[in-house]
């Protein structure tokens, strides 16, 4: 190899590198600002003499435009129209059925399922489909998003590595050897790889990424929640507590068969025993704010909400049993699904001077009344304060009565309509879900899937027809698909673009690969062979991991030879430690679940050093015993 120079402009490029990571690491910037502002210092660069070379400004912008930037939109359209066909509810009630609300049974199982789905089709596709899920299992454990996030990530991305087509370096890699044997002589050509080849290496990095946060994700996971979240996630017995002095929680009892509850109604228990039913599971048959008059039958489950003591207490009495979570009713009164609201009588409003019972209030609202608050004073069935329980379905309503209930959020959305109420709580997930659209999502899913895996299609242009087509069919509409991208994502990525491209062109990239690895020599091929894993984990951080692997591959495979190693060996070093990227969130998936966790820089730093030297530790280890 001809030595390289170092220029005028790789001095500059090397000085907005190292401006680009304290940026990054200080935040004095949010990360996507500091992205923008490090793309527009490139293209002003390149206005000054003699540094033309750094970015052309005709194609400064191109990133908005790149094929993984508009796959990565893409993805996001996609993830979107799955959920909101429902499909990913039911996917997370899977998962909460066998993981329960524990953080480490629930890590393997998320993760585990992202890093095979992630080992056939792009890492950031199988993280942008399960990123709806965790966060409805995030609503519905109480886990905080960031602790959950990391894992399914970093497993997305080892998961990358299990194939020849889990990632864009590894599709590049056979095409890559075919090109550099015709410069080898004949007893140095190597053979392609087929499409398990890596799957020891591969799957090695995600048992041990998977390991790595159930044993150690105490100490190194954020347990960060975004202020907003917290906000909205309030629970129902903190609201009840600290707005109307109220004490209740909510439990799934059962009824055994024979009980002598047999033909009680729901009425006769709440009032009897102070406490509200607000749902019941008989025969199969689960329904959500159920009649007052409705008789209980056995066996059965009941949803009840009140004080913890008396619920306990009667279902000593009674011989019911309390489960420690709530099972069937998991996913109906799950915050992103149910939860407490406010509604006031309007004046004028139809209703005034009747009752809840006489408006069949559950029946007609498919709400649970739960107190009625007047003036200074809050009626209920649950003894609160000073004051004692109220038959409140029995208490006449006057304009201005906030009423509190327990509701489905799609039947609060509906109340909205109803000029007789005004509905006060806003912060609620106003989704509608289409189930009768789950065809045409999976269809289309299905569709960009095929023309992945199976056709020269170009990526980006393959998951855009299936976003397309959920739009066209009207799975989303097209506002909803613009509010599924996070745009910080997008521009952190795009605008980091030419800062690769700049290392690139400039000659920069090559000139430090070429310096690294002239300190190398000499060194033992072992010691060779990580020193190339470290020389591309520390380019794929600064530039897209396409790009480093066209740059590492051809000089490994020729240091390679020269110390008499095995050069596909090296190749294949290249190309999968290009996949080590989690100490900074330039990777697509990192730029994903950055936002939507509120993770910071130093989060990926301290999560994501001791991955990278375990991804080091265990993918040479492997390599050198299997290949």
């Amino acid at each position: 190899m001809d030595p390289l120079t170092l220029t005028t402009e790789m001095i500059v490029v090397l000085c907005v590198l190292g401006f680009t990571m304290f940026l990054f690491v200080s935040e004095v910037l949010r990360v996507d600002l500091a992205a923008v502002l490090v793309m527009v210092i490139i293209g002003a660069l390149s206005y000054a003499p003699g540094l033309e070379n750094i970015a052309d400004v005709n194609e400064l912008f191109t990133g908005f435009s790149s094929n993984a930037v508009i796959s990565i939109i893409a993805v996001m359209i996609l993830g979107a129209g799955l959920d909101k066909t429902g499909l990913m509810n039911k996917v997370a009630a899977a998962i909460l059925k066998y993981g329960g609300s524990s953080e480490a049974r629930i890590i393997p199982i998320i993760s585990g399922t992202v890093g095979v789905i992630s080992s056939f089709m792009q890492n950031v596709g199988a993280a942008a489909l399960f990123l709806p899920v965790v966060s409805r299992i995030s609503a519905r454990t109480g886990l905080p998003l960031s602790r959950l996030l990391m894992p399914m990530g970093f497993t997305a991305i080892l998961g990358g590595t299990m194939t020849m087509v889990g990632s864009s370096p590894m599709i590049l890699l056979n095409d890559l050897i075919v090109t550099s044997n015709a410069d080898l002589p004949d007893k140095d050509k190597m053979a392609t790889f087929s499409l398990f080849a890596p799957l020891p290496v591969g799957l090695a990095l995600v048992v041990t990424g998977i390991l790595y946060f159930v044993l150690f994700g105490r100490w190194v996971l954020p347990s960060t929640t975004k202020r907003e979240d917290a906000a909205a996630g309030q629970s129902m017995a903190d609201f009840l507590k600290s707005t109307y002095g109220l004490k209740a929680d909510l439990f799934e009892v059962i009824v055994p068969e024979g009980n002598i509850l047999v033909g009680q109604t729901l009425e006769d228990i709440m009032h009897a025993h102070s406490l509200y039913i607000i749902g019941t599971y008989y025969a199969g048959q689960k329904v959500v704010a159920p009649r007052v008059e409705t008789e209980i039958l056995t066996p059965c489950r009941l949803a009840i909400l009140g004080r913890q003591r008396v619920i306990r207490e009667i279902c000593e009495i009674y011989g019911l049993e309390v489960r420690p979570a709530l099972e069937h009713f998991a996913e109906d009164f799950s915050p992103t699904k149910a939860g407490v609201a406010e509604i006031v009588v309007t004046p004028g409003s139809a209703n005034i001077g009747k009752t809840a019972n006489d408006l069949h209030f559950r029946r007609t609202y498919g709400m649970s009344l739960l107190a009625i608050h007047r003036g200074e004073d809050t009626m209920s069935l649950v003894e609160h304060g000073d004051h004692h329980s109220t038959l409140i379905g029995k208490v006449p309503l006057q304009a201005g009565d906030t009423l509190v209930v327990h509701t489905p959020w799609d039947f609060l959305t509906r109340m909205k309509r109803n000029r007789n109420f005004v509905v006060v709580t806003s912060d609620f997930p106003e989704e509608e879900l289409r189930p009768k659209k789950v065809g045409w999502a999976l269809g289309f899913f299905a569709v960009a899937l095929a023309l992945v895996l199976f056709t020269d299609v170009r990526l980006s242009l393959a998951l855009l027809t299936g976003a397309v087509g959920m739009i066209i069919s009207r799975v989303l509409t097209m506002d909803e698909a613009y509010r599924a991208v996070g745009w910080n994502t997008v521009f952190l990525l795009a605008s980091l673009i030419p800062l690769g491209m700049a290392v690139q062109n400039t000659g920069t990239a090559a000139w430090i690969a070429q310096n690294v690895l002239i300190l190398l020599d000499g060194w033992p091929i072992w010691a060779l062979q990580a020193g190339v894993a470290v020389l591309a984990t520390g380019f794929t951080l600064v530039m897209s991991n396409v790009g480093a692997t066209v740059l590492l591959v051809p000089l490994a495979v020729s240091i390679a030879v020269a110390a008499g190693g095995n050069p596909a060996m090296f190749a294949l070093t290249v190309a999968i430690s290009t996949s080590n990227s989690f100490i900074i969130p330039t990777h697509q998936v990192n730029a994903l679940i950055m936002g939507p966790a509120g993770y910071r820089v130093v989060d990926f730093l301290r999560s994501g050093g001791v991955m990278t030297l375990l991804f080091l530790v265990v993918s040479q280890t492997m390599l050198n015993l299997f290949y």
